[in-house]
């Protein structure tokens, strides 16, 4: 009799999270008519918005991936030795605007796109579209397209995670990496961990339903990375902006630039679900290590800030990078997350020395971070 009244009960409440899971992530019914469509699902921010925005006067370059065009930059002599910089979250190739001018000068190619759901490239509507093997394939099918070679990588942040990957599945276009402020999810060898890899993601998204949605507020003030993901997943309309002015210091125009990308929240979907992808693809990390970066015999270099939150307070993400055997790290001193804002210039220049052989740390002043807290009367 208690096993049927437990069985039951359990059921019940399995069907109640299923509709109130349901009913938190349903998308409201929006007329489309006033957004720039270009497919059923997807979404092309309109040419204008990027006039005006500062200190990027890179030519744009596209190709069509799939159901999607991608945006990306092409820099530099055609037959120069080629830089490939991968993005994050929640940023996009104007990233780079302060060390293309360093690295171009030097007679390097750089090769900067947007992914999916970020800068000029399309967008999908639809959260559900969005996966971390979607951004790897539609990477790797850029390189392969270009046909590119000898490639130097930068990955930071979100492009690691995606980066890293990409480099597993063409590891013979890559001469060298060099990974800033990032990592890549992996639990490791052992038949423990391999059970853990199959329950990891699904006990993440319990748990970030459970605490359910976080206030800016409460991402900006608080010091949980869980703060960061339960905000930008329910936003309604996560801050891009504000949230490269806190990680990154930008200025105001630059901070409208970080913005230009989206009209409104409903081309967000690609900035507001990425963080919540990161524990999604455990198992082909792992496959990654094990079947090629464990296996990396080419340089690799591990060039964190030490006033990162997110590598400061996750000292595994560097731990499990130095599974590639070739793995080495400096610091660079001073700069917070976005070092491309803050350094863009000295980091190029540590780049060249990492192609020629003797990477080094720098310093540079730590710029004080905007804290948006302060001015939560404008929210």
């Amino acid at each position: 009799m208690f096993n049927k009244f437990f069985i039951t009960l359990f059921f019940i409440t399995i069907f109640c999270i299923g509709i109130f899971q349901y009913s938190r992530n349903s998308e409201v019914n929006v007329n489309y008519d006033r957004f720039n469509l270009v497919a059923p699902g997807i979404l092309r921010t309109p040419e204008e918005r990027f006039k005006n925005i500062i200190d990027y006067p890179f030519e744009e370059n596209y190709l069509t991936i799939g159901d999607t065009r991608i945006h990306y930059l092409d820099e530099g002599p055609k037959d120069g030795e080629i830089i490939f910089l991968l993005h994050g979250e929640p940023a996009w190739s104007y990233l780079f605007r302060k060390m293309i001018p360093t690295l171009t000068e030097a007679g390097y190619r750089v090769i900067a796109p947007d992914m999916v759901g970020f800068g000029k490239s399309d967008k999908y509507i639809s959260i559900e579209d969005y996966s971390h093997q979607m951004h790897v394939d539609k990477m790797t099918q850029l390189i392969v397209e270009l046909d590119l070679q000898n490639i130097t990588a930068h990955i930071h942040d979100w492009g690691g995670m995606v980066g890293l990957r990409v480099i597993a599945e063409e590891p013979d276009r890559f001469a060298r990496v060099i990974a800033s402020n990032t990592g890549l999810m992996a639990l490791g060898r052992g038949f423990f961990n391999d059970l853990r890899s199959f329950v990891m993601g699904p006990i993440f998204k319990l748990t970030i339903w459970l605490q359910g949605p976080a206030t800016w507020e409460e991402f900006v003030g608080g010091n949980s990375f869980t703060s960061w993901i339960r905000y930008s997943r329910y936003a309604d309309n996560i801050d891009v902006g504000g949230v490269m002015q806190t990680l990154g210091s930008v200025s105001d125009a630059e901070k409208a630039a970080y913005e230009a990308p989206y009209p409104n929240a409903t081309y967000k979907a690609g900035a507001q679900i990425f963080p919540y992808l990161i524990p999604s693809e455990l198992r082909k990390n792992e496959k990654a290590f094990r079947e090629v970066l464990e296996k990396w015999d080419k340089p690799f270099l591990i060039a964190n800030s030490d006033n990162d939150p997110v590598t400061g307070n996750n000292p595994r993400l560097v731990k499990i990078l130095k599974r590639i055997p070739t793995a080495q790290e400096i610091v660079i001193k001073g700069p917070g997350h976005f070092l491309q804002e803050e350094a863009g210039p000295e980091y190029a220049g540590l780049i060249i020395d990492f192609i020629n052989g003797n990477p080094r740390g720098f310093s540079k002043e730590q710029k004080a971070i905007f804290r948006m807290d302060k001015k939560m009367n404008k929210r």
